[in-house]
């Protein structure tokens, strides 16, 4: 089974739509037989899409360090859930447990999260898909930021970050999908392509 890691907030954020993406992703997650990794909470995004998963007949695996057992309501009713001592470990596991990445909206560790594992793939440590989400244009300004980059040449040319962004989280599965089957060993650099 190929799993699917998705960073996204521990929050529900303040528009409707971002909610209804975690659990329309969830579904479609399911319904594929893509695997769900993610951070281990009951709450805000993160809880909707993993029980969309668990709801869908899905495969659903927890990863979530010990001192956010409590504050972000672990869920239990996981098909597998791994406590790790810190946040460091928690990322590595994630990263072992997952053939791609999504970023659904969420706070400062979501970024944090998307930014690392974009930084490892631009580093060559990995060429799993990473898709970017962008429910009501909410990553907008992270998009434009990289793109900002990109001509300030802090994003050299001949440096590989590859981003797939999409629109609505049912298109996220088939992006994924498509990724896994084709090799990116001799596609040229495409610094962020949309999927609309």
């Amino acid at each position: 089974m190929r799993h699917l890691c998705v960073y996204c907030g521990s929050g529900p954020g303040r528009n409707p739509a971002y909610i209804e993406a975690a659990r329309t992703l969830g579904a479609v997650m399911a319904d594929r037989g893509i695997g769900l990794v993610y951070g281990g909470g009951g709450l805000g995004l993160m809880g909707e899409v993993a029980r969309a998963v668990i709801a869908g007949g899905g495969h659903v695996v927890g990863i979530i360090p010990e001192f956010l057992v409590n504050k972000e309501r672990m869920l239990t009713d996981v098909n597998e859930l791994i406590v790790t001592a810190s946040m460091h470990e928690r990322k590595m596991t994630m990263f072992e447990r997952s053939d791609g990445f999504v970023a659904l909206p969420g706070g400062l560790g979501t970024l944090e999260e998307l930014v690392e594992i974009s930084t490892w793939a631009q580093l060559g440590r990995h060429a799993k898909p990473i898709i970017i989400c962008d429910i009501d244009n909410y990553w907008a300004p992270l998009l434009t930021l990289i793109n900002h980059m990109r001509q300030e040449k802090f994003i050299r040319e001949g440096i590989d970050l590859r981003l797939e962004v999409v629109k609505k989280p049912a298109d996220v599965v088939s992006v994924f999908e498509d990724r896994l089957q084709h090799s990116t060993a001799n596609v040229p650099a495409d610094p962020i392509r949309k999927t609309l």
